[in-house]
Formats: structure tokens, sequence, C-alpha cells
């Protein structure tokens, strides 16, 4: 451990059982909690947030912690629901098409789990994509 808070290891579990199904997916240590990407882009990245730290982090949730967020992406239109405009979810400002997560105790896994292989859809190349349909529709990839 670096002194910095880590995520618990059932909430990663969870995440590597979603994360690493998906076809060559791959996840990393980031600078700080782990992510996931496909074709060298991050679909999924949690993280602690604890005492205000990482800022960048505490300042998107509104919440100095202790707290467990999962950044991910979808496309730009459905972000704009009003269903994403309210707790437990945020908007980070680094991309127009990235969305938070706060992770609570009674998170609902089966939504998380919808949530990430559309992230992974949006950022997968076509041909990877494409082996996770019906749960990939084509409408919500990038062109």
């Amino acid at each position: 451990m670096n002194g910095r808070p880590e995520v618990a290891a059932e909430i990663l579990a969870k995440l590597r059982a979603i994360c690493l199904g998906l076809p060559e997916a791959r996840e990393e240590t980031a600078w700080a909690g782990t992510r996931w990407c496909v074709a060298k882009k991050n679909f999924a990245h949690v993280i602690a947030v604890d005492d205000g730290w990482p800022p960048a982090y505490a300042e998107a949730a509104r919440d100095d912690g202790p707290i467990t967020v999962l950044t991910f992406r979808l496309p730009i239109a459905r972000i704009e629901a009003p269903k994403f405009r309210r707790e437990p979810y945020f908007k980070p400002v680094w991309f127009a098409d990235i969305l938070g997560l706060r992770l609570a105790p009674d998170a609902d896994w089966d939504e998380i789990e919808e949530l990430l292989v559309e992230s992974y859809c949006v950022l997968a190349p076509r041909k990877l994509a494409a082996l996770v349909r019906p749960a990939c529709p084509p409408s919500r990839r990038r062109p």
C-alpha cells in the first residue's frame, strides 16, 4: 500500500469479472486505482477517494470521501438522460462522454455490468464490439 486509499477487494473482484469477460479487455494499475482498457482506450476506472484525494475525483464527485467511484464512457446523447443527472451519478469534465458513479454497498451490479458493456462498446473497435451483441447495439457505438 502506498498510503493512498485503496478500492475494496470485493469491488475489484466484481469489476474484474465483468470487464475481463469482454473480448481483448485488459486490466492495468492506474496512477491511482485500477482501469480496464480495450485497444489502448480506458473504458472503466475505479478509484477510492478519501480526505479529498485524488482532488480531481473528489471535486467531480463533490465528495471528499471516503467513497469509491467508477468512471466509464457512454454515448453523449445517453449521458444527457435525466437519470444520469442525479445521485449516485456525477459528470466529470475530462471528456464529453465520461460519466461517474459512486459505488454504494447496495449498488445494482446488473446495471453496472450493462453500463460497463456499453462503455466497452463505445471505445472498442467495431469487430470487438460486434462480439458482444446484442448487448452492444450498433446505435450505441461510435462511428
